[in-house]
């Protein structure tokens, strides 16, 4: 994606460039670029915003709202815990930073899944929340408020700090 931007980018100022070419041979060719180059960026821009803001919402999938209770805005994750038939895979969400009284709300694929994770951080490298949900019926949306700073489990936090920092420096 940042190719195609870089790309229009020139392109962009190279017609900038183009547009005190008003006579002359190139004048028609120069306006052409012109025209094809706004058209492409305009068309790109559009499906890149529809794509970024459109809902996610996927058929068969839990609603998760998480809800922040605490008095500082927190930074939320939400790791899927996959069980597949050899090993255990898991899928990392930022489902974004929400502030106090506020709340997001995430879709989640349970197909091969019954647990899910939320992780929530002060900042970029403190994380102060921590808690492990069991599914016990995927038809059920669940709502979790947030009341207070608890690490439910040291080992699982770890673990999970991790997958995000892993997924944090794929997405940069």
């Amino acid at each position: 994606m940042m190719l195609i931007i870089f790309t229009l980018f020139l392109a962009l100022v190279i017609s900038l460039f183009l547009s005190k070419l008003k006579r002359g041979k190139g004048a028609e060719w120069a306006k052409l670029f012109r025209i094809v180059t706004v058209v492409l960026a305009v068309s790109v821009f559009t499906y890149w915003f529809i794509k970024k803001s459109s809902v996610g919402i996927v058929q068969n999938s839990l609603a998760l709202q998480v809800i922040n209770k605490l008095p500082q805005t927190l930074d939320f994750y939400v790791i899927n815990i996959n069980e597949a038939e050899n090993a255990a895979t898991r899928e990392v969400k930022h489902i974004g930073t929400i502030r106090p009284e506020y709340y997001r709300i995430e879709y989640l694929r349970m197909d091969k899944s019954d647990e899910y994770w939320i992780v929530g951080y002060l900042g970029k490298k403190n994380l102060v929340y921590f808690s492990q949900h069991s599914v016990p019926n995927k038809n059920i949306d669940q709502v979790i408020e947030i009341h207070n700073y608890i690490n439910q489990s040291m080992k699982l936090s770890d673990t999970a700090k991790k997958q995000i920092e892993a997924y944090n420096h794929e997405k940069m």
